[in-house]
């Protein structure tokens, strides 16, 4: 079954998004790469698309292109600044035409690369410059509505007409009436929310999950050869929401809000310190960044810290909330403050009591801290990390 829409179209391709590949590669891949490839498939006989993204309405209005997640093949690739390619057939098609339809996509596509192989590699190591020099990194993307260019786009005609099942309307693709016409494609996105690039992180050996995905994908990582006190930036979650059904095997977190505070803390001999000048800069930066879309933060693999351990009995904390206020006066004057302009935290003694335990001592450290560890380019401990890389 399909969710999508009917077209005349055989084959349809998605390409990795050109503004999220960056640089050289992103700028070749659209102006020159796929204008070719749908020019040689053309002169073979398949008419081609990108690949048509909607649902439940015909497309014959306009579509943006596939919004490519690293989660995805083609986002993945970006992060490397590699082309990535899905090839999508219409599942209405004759299974006959669909194999040669791929067939055919795919030797056109082994020839082009072959004619550019010295084209693509330049591109890619240009836009690898382009990243390296990179200061922030955008971790979030939108499609950008004012500019678009067109296509001729191949449908059917679309009546609607009653469900003899609900009686309600529904869509009917008329194959005996196609047609073919100008249409918007949005294939232009810009960054909605961006990240200073710091000099590396730090993470606790005991998160070996991650660790290993970072071998996996040959992310350069040094381990501390002792206990160190290191100056850095730690993130505290401040909202985040959850999806409510599954996503492989995952119910993930999304609209991840945080805050940065600078402090000391203790790294542990046997932590791993990943420096973020490596061809592996943006996967880093995708991961371990909680706000980017596909965070390991966003995949659950921090959840625990989400979890509060410890609380407190009200007729015991009430005593010991009285000697907290009295010997921090800033601590008294923002609780003052927040009862005179908040009426229902003025209303609520239990959500005061919360206030002052959570600014406290007394309160877990762990408790919506993010463990690993920022390390920026003017920390004064990035000597003794970088001498690490020699060792």
């Amino acid at each position: 079954m399909s969710n999508g829409a009917d077209y005349q179209y055989v084959l349809t391709h998605l390409f990795t998004q050109h503004d999220k590949l960056g640089g050289e590669a992103g700028f070749y891949l659209k102006q020159k790469f796929i204008p070719t490839l749908e020019e040689s498939l053309q002169q073979q006989g398949h008419d081609i698309t990108p690949y048509v993204n909607v649902y439940n309405r015909p497309p014959d209005e306009g579509f943006n292109q596939f919004f490519d997640l690293p989660r995805y093949s083609t986002g993945y690739t970006t992060l490397w600044g590699t082309l990535g390619l899905m090839i999508e057939t219409h599942m209405l098609k004759p299974y006959d035409q669909r194999v040669e339809a791929t067939y055919d996509m795919l030797y056109l596509l082994v020839q082009q690369v072959d004619q550019d192989y010295d084209q693509i590699k330049e591109v890619r190591r240009k836009s690898e410059e382009f990243w390296q020099a990179a200061t922030y990194y955008p971790l979030e993307w939108a499609v950008d509505t004012s500019s678009y260019s067109t296509r001729f786009f191949k449908g059917y005609e679309v009546d609607t007409i009653p469900s003899a099942i609900t009686g309600f309307p529904r869509l009917k693709y008329n194959q005996d009436q196609p047609f073919t016409k100008e249409i918007p494609f949005y294939d232009r996105f810009k960054s909605s929310d961006s990240v200073a690039i710091p000099a590396g992180y730090i993470i606790p050996s005991t998160y070996q999950d991650i660790l290993d995905l970072f071998a996996i994908n040959q992310v350069k990582m040094f381990p501390l050869d002792q206990d160190s006190v290191l100056q850095v930036h730690r993130y505290r979650i401040k909202d985040y929401n959850t999806r409510r059904s599954a996503y492989e095997g995952h119910y993930l977190h999304y609209e991840t809000k945080v805050a940065s505070v600078q402090e000391e803390r203790k790294a542990k001999k046997g932590d791993y310190w990943i420096p973020i000048d490596q061809a592996a800069k943006r996967y880093i930066l995708e991961t371990l960044e909680p706000s980017a879309a596909d965070s390991f933060f966003n995949w659950n693999y921090f959840d625990p810290i989400l979890q509060q351990k410890e609380g407190f009995s009200s007729y015991v904390f009430e005593d010991l909330a009285l000697e907290i206020l009295d010997s921090e006066p800033e601590l008294k004057e923002a609780f003052e403050n927040k009862k005179d302009e908040e009426e229902s935290f003025r209303k609520n003694g239990y959500a005061q009591l919360r206030w002052i335990f959570q600014h406290s001592i007394y309160y877990e450290d762990a408790h919506m801290r993010y463990p690993i560890l920022r390390v920026e380019a003017d920390s004064e401990n990035l000597a003794f990390l970088k001498q690490l890389e020699s060792n």
